[in-house]
């Protein structure tokens, strides 16, 4: 009989498992619900695609093919819409939208991120109260602002002038710009901060050198977002502006004339007023992604 070993002893060895046989794996499937929704994005994806690749394919199309119901989908290409619109001479009102969007964009970020600062890291009393007087002022239509300013801009004789819009996108852009970059500053560690107020460290360069680098994400993103509501806003230049600080949108009304609806030329100038956002977009992607993500998890 072998001996059996007391029960206050140490096991000189201790057994472990046998290691797994590389072809036992099995890779697990992917169960069908989540098959089914991987398709069902897809569609969605391409049903919100589907009218871009068909103004793609109408503006490559003459107006005789353009306008055929129902649509000729193999009808001949052709460059003449795109011919047409710049024959129009378009550069006048794409330099002004270029010229009112990035300076109220720079504008609003240059006023919103001080803002945020106080309602974030140094709040004030009642902080709840003014982010909702902020937005508040977004929720009153411009149709029911535009005759005061249209007579503000008539009695300042500033009528189709392009800095009256930069102002007007300016005021109109602040309140989102303060409410995005507020949730992305709040993420912002006190630890930082207060090492910067023992190195002795202004608050401008507390701002600039300290905070700003790092929700440089959130500020990329607010700035896309309100670079993007200037660059397509119509009504205000519509009304606002003339012959001389017309912007691409009001430029493409243009196009709906009393002798009818030019769509293959429509569509070419679409797609090209489209292209600087579009850039702007792919440019700041990862930006855009990580900022609108930073202040979305507390």
């Amino acid at each position: 009989m072998s001996a059996t070993p007391a029960t206050g002893a140490t096991p000189t060895s201790s057994a472990r498992p046998a290691p797994m046989d590389p072809s036992e794996i099995h890779h697990r499937k992917p169960p069908k619900k989540a098959a089914l929704l991987g398709v069902l994005a897809w569609i969605v994806g391409l049903l919100f695609a589907l009218p871009v690749f068909w103004m793609l394919l109408t503006s490559f199309h003459k107006e005789t093919d353009a306008a055929k119901n129902p649509p000729d989908v193999f009808a001949p290409l052709s460059l003449e819409g795109y011919q047409s619109f710049f024959a129009a001479g378009p550069w006048p009102a794409l330099l002004n939208s270029l010229t009112a969007s990035l300076i109220s964009t720079t504008l609003v970020i240059l006023l919103a991120f001080p803002a945020a600062y106080a309602l974030s890291i140094r709040p004030v009393r009642k902080w709840t109260d003014v982010l909702f007087f902020f937005l508040s002022t977004k929720m009153l239509p411009i149709v029911a602002g535009i005759l005061p300013l249209y007579l503000i801009a008539q009695k300042a004789h500033v009528l189709d002038n392009i800095w009256y819009l930069i102002i007007l996108y300016t005021a109109m852009n602040l309140p989102i710009a303060i409410w995005m970059l507020r949730s992305f500053l709040a993420e912002v560690p006190v630890e930082m901060l207060e090492a910067a107020q023992v190195d002795g460290a202004s608050l401008n360069r507390t701002l600039r050198d300290v905070i700003a680098p790092v929700v440089m994400p959130g500020i990329a993103a607010a700035a896309l977002i309100c670079f993007i509501f200037s660059w397509n806003e119509l009504l205000l230049a519509r009304v606002l502006t003339g012959t001389v600080a017309g912007t691409a949108p009001v430029f493409l009304t243009g196009f709906v004339t009393s002798q009818g609806l030019f769509l293959a030329k429509v569509c070419a100038a679409s797609l090209v007023v489209s292209l600087p956002v579009l850039a702007a977009g792919f440019a700041a992607q990862d930006k855009l992604v990580q900022g609108l993500s930073m202040g979305a998890v507390r």
